[in-house]
């Protein structure tokens, strides 16, 4: 006897009540706009025909305020796994229309299944924020949602990947599930991250501001440093996720996704070109990592915040690699508070999911200043020290021009656990400048010189040419070997390739107490 055709129907009716959403005007305004809904941002991300959704009959079940009155088809929020790019990964959308999206105890709920399916199942998360809030009318279970979130955001933290996009409005408490993944990505104009709202903050200092100047996705970006990636609409957004999880294992215990193609051979006699004569003169590092990585393709993290220090995913001969670099045409290439933020957190991610790190130094120094001092640029550098000396991954240091005092310790020396490290001849490693070190070393002769300025030139000349170079340095086996510009592409691939079976014991703790 075949099934009875009304529990088909009655299937079919509320699946498209679920499509439907907050309803086909809402819908329909959004698109109007150029924003997608939540079911669209999924369908973009998955493979066609891979999505599995998880809780689509979920309703809430609040009956305070008339709630009992109002459907809120899936709760307010689509979640599932689906195939990315032929890899497994599970994500959520929440859904503006229905109910400003906003959290409650069964979305949140939705949320967790989802995330506790990613963590069994070793595999990323992509979470896709566009809400108003959490849910008045449903009080502390609401905020109970909140907290089991954030909780599962700690659990899943270095164990998968967590990507956040935030597409819309992400306020007050909300905000902080997206700060405890790995990387945020916000769309300009549509979204909106902020503790608190333009209201609270002239009702506690009087000062007048918009949700522009606090949340907007410049500010996240360029100003606090909340957000890696800042996009121009939801597509963007979701084109970028897809890259971004391209260079990324699916968890902490397989490796990254490398292309192992034929080693780099022969030389690139263009790279001399872009660097400077004189060691005064900056030197354009995105141009370098351009000539070093394949095809050119560099996925810039961070790009707007701390531009000093750039840091970022590309392939060198096929392999996934982190890259760090000091960026000399931005505050000299000097470390600060910031950019020391910025690269211990990206170096701490490559160890955690065995992604390799080459170093491009060419740093004269930490930032000197009463602001930097006051700041805590001691704690804050020493973010750098540790994470480097904590990772257990492939470092790999290539030092470019000036490496000078903690800074060069700070940028990954063979102290610091490099594996290999290699200079160009225009290297200079030293306790600093040799302008600095002659003012010291020698300030009585110079002073008492027939002809002060004259000596000191020569003195600094003599000081470079013996303390300054590499020669000094390999000498003493803290360099491995000085390369010609030219050969860097090939070198760095080798040492690549070689170091990729490498393995490293540490003593058996918790885990260390970075200086936060």
């Amino acid at each position: 006897m075949a099934i009875d055709q009304t529990l088909l129907e009655t299937l079919k009716q509320r699946r498209a009540e679920a499509l439907l959403a907050g309803g086909q005007d809402k819908i329909d305004a959004r698109r109007k706009k150029g924003w997608m809904t939540a079911r669209d941002r999924l369908a973009a991300l998955f493979d066609a025909g891979t999505f599995q959704e998880f809780g689509q009959h979920v309703r809430h079940g609040c009956v305070n305020f008339g709630m009992e009155k109002k459907v809120f088809p899936s709760d307010g929020v689509v979640t599932g796994t689906g195939f990315v790019n032929g890899s497994p990964v599970a994500a959520f959308a929440q859904d503006f229309t229905v109910g400003g999206g906003s959290l409650g105890e069964r979305h949140a709920k939705k949320i967790c299944d989802a995330m506790d399916y990613a963590l069994k199942s070793g595999i990323p998360v992509i979470g896709i924020n566009d809400s108003g809030g959490a849910r008045i009318q449903e009080g502390v279970a609401a905020l109970s949602g909140y907290g089991n979130i954030f909780y599962r955001n700690v659990q899943l933290s270095g164990v998968v990947p967590q990507v956040t996009i935030i597409a819309g409005p992400c306020i007050g408490g909300a905000a902080y599930s997206p700060a405890l993944t790995d990387f945020l990505i916000m769309v300009k104009g549509q979204a909106t991250m902020a503790i608190t709202g333009p209201s609270a903050i002239k009702a506690v200092t009087g000062q007048d501001v918009t949700m522009e100047d606090i949340g907007s996705a410049a500010a996240n970006a360029s100003i606090s440093g909340n957000v890696h990636f800042v996009v121009d609409n939801d597509q963007q957004a979701i084109d970028l996720g897809k890259l971004l999880l391209s260079y990324l294992p699916s968890n902490n215990l397989i490796d990254p996704p490398h292309k192992t193609v034929p080693l780099p051979t022969g030389r690139d006699e263009s790279i001399n070109e872009i660097i400077p004569a004189a060691g005064n003169l900056p030197l354009d590092m995105q141009a370098v990592i351009k000539k070093i990585v394949d095809d050119g393709q560099f996925l810039e993290v961070h790009a707007s915040f701390a531009r000093n220090i750039i840091v970022g995913f590309a392939r060198i001969g096929g392999i996934v690699t982190g890259i760090i670099a000091n960026q000399p045409s931005v505050k000299a290439g000097t470390l600060d508070i910031d950019s020391s933020d910025k690269g211990a957190r990206f170096i701490r991610f490559c160890n955690i999911f065995n992604i390799p790190i080459v170093n491009l130094v060419d740093v004269p120094g930490f930032l000197p200043g009463v602001p930097q001092e006051h700041g805590g640029i001691i704690r804050h550098g020493a973010k750098m020290l540790f994470a480097y000396a904590a990772a257990t991954v492939p470092k790999i240091t290539l030092i470019a021009r000036k490496a000078y005092g903690g800074a060069y310790l700070a940028m990954c020396s063979k102290d610091l656990g490099a594996d290999l490290v290699f200079a160009w001849p225009t290297a200079e490693i030293a306790v600093m400048g040799a302008e600095g070190a002659v003012g010291t070393l020698f300030k009585k002769e110079i002073d008492t010189a027939a002809n002060p300025a004259e000596k000191r030139a020569e003195l600094i000349k003599e000081y470079r040419d013996k303390f300054s170079t590499p020669y000094e340095a390999a000498g003493r086996g803290f360099v491995t070997d000085v390369i010609d510009p030219a050969e860097t592409r090939g070198v760095l691939a080798l040492a690549l390739r070689t170091t990729l079976s490498k393995r490293e014991a540490r003593p058996a703790k918790k885990h260390g107490n970075i200086p936060l």
